[in-house]
C-alpha cells in the first residue's frame, strides 16, 4: 500500500530550489522590529520565519534526527534555506496577483479530501494519524498545498503559450532516429565460465552432442539465462532495446551475430569471462518506427523541456526584477545575500 509523506514547507520546492540561489538583497528599505525581510511590497514576519523552522523541527523529531543545534553550520544552512523559501514565495505571491493568479481555500479543500481518498481510503482518521506521524502540523500542510497548487497554477500561466511545431516534431526525429529505431537483433544462446580450458572442455562436449541446455544450467555464471538453458536476445549497434533485447559487448557481439543458425562458436573471451555462443535463429534486420506512430510522444517531449526553459526564465526575471527590492533584517540574512544591503 502507497504511503505518503507530508514535507514541510522548508523542503517543499525542492525541485526548483536552484532558482532561488543567488536572490539578492539590499536596497534602502528599513525592516520593521517584528520582520525578518521585506520583498518588494511584502513583509515577513519573525512569526513566519518561526513558524517554517519550527515545522522543519517537529519533522526531525518524527524522523528520530537531531535538530541541528543554534551556531552550528547545519543550522545556518537550514536556517537559510528557510529564508530563500519565504523569500521566493513572496516573490511568487506577488507576482501571481499581477497576472492574476489565485489559490482559494476551496482549491486547497479540494486537493486534501484527493490526498484523503488516495492515500487514506477516505479515512479522516488514518489521514490525522499520517500528519501527527511526520509531525506536521494542519496548518502547515494547507501552506504547503498553497505553495503547490500556487506553483502549478503559475507554471499554467506562464507557459500558456508555448507549442511545438509539426516541423520541430519532425526536425528532432530526423536527428534522434537512433531512438526509435529497434537494432538488429538475434537469437542465441551462451555459456559464460571463468576461464578458458573449462570452456574448450565444454565446446568439445557440445560438438560431441552433448545437450546445450543442461550445461548452461550447471556450468554457466550468467544466472538468469542459465534459467532458461543460457537463451537470450541480443541487440545489434544502437538503438531502442524496449524489445527485450540486450546490448552486449563487442567480442560477443561480432560472434553472435556471424554465425550460421545453430552452429556453435569457439570459446570467446570478453571482459566477463569465457563464453560459448550458439546461434538459435537469423538475424531479424533493424527496424525504424514510422514517424507518425511516435509524433505525439515526441510532441508532448518537446512540450514539457519547452515549458520547462520558459519557467526557468521566467523565474530569473522575478529574481531580477526583486534583486534590489529586498531587504533583510539585521543577523537574518541568508549567506547568498549577506554582503549586500541587510538593514536593521
Amino acid at each position: 500500500m502507497r504511503t505518503l509523506r507530508f514535507a514541510p514547507s522548508l523542503l517543499l520546492l525542492a525541485a526548483v530550489a536552484v532558482l532561488v540561489a543567488g536572490c539578492g538583497g539590499g536596497g534602502p528599505k528599513s525592516v520593521p522590529q517584528n520582520a525578518v525581510a521585506v520583498v518588494g511590497s511584502d513583509t515577513i514576519t519573525k512569526q513566519q520565519y518561526n513558524d517554517l523552522l519550527d515545522a522543519a523541527r517537529r519533522n526531525y523529531e518524527a524522523r528520530k534526527a537531531d535538530f541541528p543545534k543554534v551556531g552550528t553550520d547545519a543550522y545556518k544552512a537550514l536556517s537559510d534555506q528557510a529564508m530563500l523559501y519565504l523569500v521566493q514565495e513572496s516573490e511568487l505571491e506577488q507576482k501571481a496577483k499581477d497576472l492574476g493568479v489565485e489559490v482559494t481555500d476551496g482549491d486547497i479543500d479540494a486537493r486534501i479530501e484527493q490526498i484523503k481518498t488516495q492515500y487514506f481510503g477516505g479515512s479522516e482518521k488514518r489521514f490525522r494519524a499520517a500528519l501527527k506521524a511526520q509531525g506536521v502540523t494542519e496548518s502547515q500542510l494547507r501552506q504547503d498545498i498553497h505553495a503547490q497548487i500556487l506553483s502549478t497554477k503559475l507554471y499554467d500561466k506562464v507557459t500558456a503559450g508555448v507549442t511545438v511545431t509539426d516541423s520541430e516534431v519532425s526536425a528532432y526525429y530526423r536527428k534522434h532516429k537512433a531512438d526509435y529505431t529497434t537494432p538488429a537483433s538475434r537469437e542465441v544462446r551462451h555459456i559464460l565460465v571463468n576461464d578458458k580450458r573449462l570452456a574448450l572442455e565444454l565446446e568439445a562436449k557440445l560438438r560431441g552432442g552433448a545437450d546445450f541446455a543442461a550445461l548452461a544450467k550447471r556450468y554457466s555464471k550468467d544466472t538468469e539465462s542459465a534459467k532458461v538453458g543460457g537463451k537470450l536476445c541480443v541487440a545489434h549497434g544502437r538503438g531502442n532495446t524496449s524489445n527485450g533485447c540486450f546490448q552486449t559487448v563487442p567480442a560477443f557481439d561480432k560472434v553472435a551475430f556471424s554465425l550460421r543458425t545453430n552452429e556453435i562458436s569457439k570459446p570467446v573471451h570478453t571482459t566477463y569471462g569465457w563464453h560459448i555462443i550458439q546461434a538459435l535463429g537469423p538475424v531479424k534486420p533493424a527496424q525504424a518506427t514510422p514517424l507518425k506512430d511516435v509524433r505525439e510522444q515526441i510532441r508532448q517531449s518537446l512540450l514539457s523541456t519547452k515549458k520547462t526553459k520558459t519557467m526557468t526564465r521566467w523565474v530569473d526575471d522575478v529574481k531580477k526584477e526583486f534583486a534590489s527590492e529586498i531587504a533583510y533584517q539585521a543577523g537574518y540574512a541568508p549567506a547568498s545575500a549577506a554582503t549586500t544591503g541587510t538593514t536593521g
